[in-house]
């Protein structure tokens, strides 16, 4: 039986560097608190409690609101204004205006701009529950497939969810690899991540040797890319996954070593 993980479903509030807000277990969650984290920065969580990705229990989260320095209406408003972002990007992709948004959320523009800088920086709000879905993915696998090759291909496909969150998020991702914003640390995350899921299947010849978690990570998002476009069907997603797979898999002939 997997022991439950309990994590938090969040959205940013802060970046704060050296600050670590730990979980508080309630009865019936058997592991030890676990820190919230993502990419270099530790972040501070704005609800008050958080489903179990296994089991289901409840866990408490540490109240914050002193911390944050935010009055409780201006939390309000920023829970308002990422509600309304996330419908939008969820119906129109994530090339909606931050003009429209505060349009939207009924907020002055600077209202907006003064709780996220850019539109990274609330796609980077918005993406910490995806990426949190994607972390229990990934503990999933571990606990589920011995095999490596399967491991890493599984690992590809949940990569591939995760960049599909919203339409259009491919390229605000790729543009991070290529340049520092609000989106960087996750991808930096999830690029460690997958190399280490890579090696493991390099180290049992089932994966190619001159390959590297970053190759894999941009080969991911063409494909999301790809799978997104309008002329793309259900299909297509799965020819270019198992091209993909085609891609990394290590030869027959290939030494382990």
């Amino acid at each position: 039986m997997i022991s439950p993980v309990c994590v938090a479903e969040v959205h940013v509030e802060h970046y704060l560097p050296g600050l670590q807000i730990s979980l508080s277990m309630l009865p019936g969650c058997t592991t030890q608190p676990h820190s919230i984290s993502s990419g270099v920065y530790l972040r501070l969580i704005e609800y008050t409690e958080a489903l179990s990705i296994f089991q289901g229990q409840k866990v408490a989260m540490t109240d914050i609101s002193s911390l944050t320095g935010l009055r409780k209406d201006a939390q309000r408003n920023r829970k308002h204004i990422l509600d309304v972002a996330r419908q939008a990007f969820v119906s129109e992709g994530v090339n909606v205006s931050m003009d429209a948004i505060a349009k939207k959320a009924g907020v002055g523009a600077g209202t907006l701009y003064r709780h996220f800088p850019s539109k990274d920086a609330l796609l980077a709000s918005l993406l910490d529950h995806h990426h949190l879905v994607l972390e229990q993915q990934r503990l999933i696998i571990e606990a589920e497939e011995s095999d490596s090759g399967r491991s890493l291909e599984k690992w590809i496909d949940a990569l591939g969810d995760w960049m599909l969150a919203y339409h259009g998020l491919p390229e605000p991702l790729q543009a991070a690899c290529q340049a520092q914003s609000a989106l960087t640390p996750a991808c930096l995350n999830v690029i460690d991540k997958t190399e280490t899921i890579l090696q493991a299947a390099q180290n049992d010849g089932l994966a190619r040797r001159d390959l590297n978690g970053r190759d894999i990570f941009i080969a991911a998002l063409a494909v999301a890319w790809a799978s997104g476009i309008k002329v793309a069907d259900q299909r297509t997603r799965v020819v270019l996954s198992d091209m993909l797979k085609k891609g990394w898999g290590a030869s027959e002939t290939q030494p382990k070593s």
